[in-house]
């Protein structure tokens, strides 16, 4: 009777094994968003680090130009200031010149008082010459700061001048830039649609051969046997045609173009767990090398070839029929840049 409950336990079912699998698909997916996130954020630094070196040095040589002209501001202010004093002792200076030299006039006080007079006299006069020197020095300072601060005031407006250019310039290459992005991406779709309307009368109207989207589509078993990465024995007039195609394509596309054919191999989500293909991504990847090689060996260039393995992760029937099983193991021809 104590051994009736363990049993009970033993006979439930364990959910870690999927949980694990659904953790790890999930994982993967992530990895995958944050690889491709990281490649856009790659190209998108290089696109603007150049213009983002041609400001920084330009906001600098503003600073620094800025700087300068308020050190030469300020320095004119307290020679102003100082010119004020001086010239607020000169008019001091002046009036009591004025007034000793009425009391001279008038013959106030006797000749000892004149003569002291006469020194002070004097030496107000020589007072008066020294703060007129310093006033001459002063103003002739001034004038040069005045034109030291036009210069400056010069080249700063030459530096935003050449800072609004450069914003033009940058604004101008970049749109120039998105214009010629354009024009290559509406040139390979051009081409991408040549292809496969090429490739469409070719192969002609079949059901294991079709266009999905932006790819060509062939069934898996119009080249492999199930379950195996191995072409069927015999020509492959299908991957002949493709070749031949390839080829037509690859003498209009313009060599600037960097342009590449890629193979993806699919497979349904049933497990193979064999020597050989321990899973399905080994599976899928191994028909899609395959088939780049036959490719290669019919004169297509290998840098214009590009193999990818999905397995079962990238299904277009989500059904569990054997119609949706054959249709999710397929191999895949897409044209895009390289």
């Amino acid at each position: 009777m104590a051994l009736a409950p363990r049993s009970r336990r033993d006979r439930g079912l364990n959910y870690w094994p999927g949980y694990v699998d659904a953790l790890s698909t999930l994982l993967l997916v992530i990895v995958f968003l944050l690889s491709i996130f990281v490649l856009g954020q790659f190209f998108l630094t290089q696109e603007i680090s150049g213009r983002d070196t041609v400001m920084d040095r330009l906001n600098r040589q503003i600073a620094e130009l800025t700087d300068l002209l308020a050190l030469e501001r300020s320095t004119r202010r307290e020679l102003e200031d100082t010119l004020g004093s001086l010239e607020s002792t000169l008019s001091e200076s002046e009036a009591e010149q004025a007034r000793l030299q009425a009391m001279l006039d008038a013959g106030e006080g006797v000749s000892d008082r004149a003569e002291e007079l006469a020194e002070a006299l004097v030496g107000e006069q020589e007072a008066t010459s020294r703060a007129e020197n310093q006033i001459d020095i002063l103003n002739q300072q001034i004038s040069a700061l005045r034109r030291q601060i036009a210069a400056l005031e010069s080249a700063l407006d030459a530096s935003e001048a050449r800072d609004r250019e450069s914003q033009a310039r940058i604004a101008d290459l970049g749109s120039r830039l998105n214009v010629a992005l354009a024009q290559r991406v509406q040139e390979l779709a051009r081409f991408r649609s040549d292809f496969f309307g090429r490739l469409r009368q070719i192969l002609g109207e079949r059901d294991d051969i079709r266009i999905v989207g932006d790819r060509f589509v062939f069934q898996s078993e119009v080249l492999f046997p199930l379950g195996t990465a191995e072409l069927r024995e015999g020509p492959q007039p299908e991957l002949d045609r493709v070749a031949a195609a390839i080829l037509e394509l690859a003498e209009e596309i313009p060599p600037d173009i960097a342009w590449v054919l890629r193979v993806d191999g699919h497979t349904d989500d049933r497990p193979i767990a064999t020597a050989r293909f321990p899973s399905n991504w080994h599976l899928s990847s191994a028909r899609a090398i395959e088939v780049v090689e036959y490719l290669i060996d019919a004169g297509v260039p290998p840098e214009n070839l590009l193999a990818a393995g999905f397995g079962e992760f990238q299904p277009i029937d989500t059904g569990t029929t054997e119609e949706a099983y054959a249709r999710n193991r397929r191999i895949e021809f897409k044209l895009t840049e390289r």
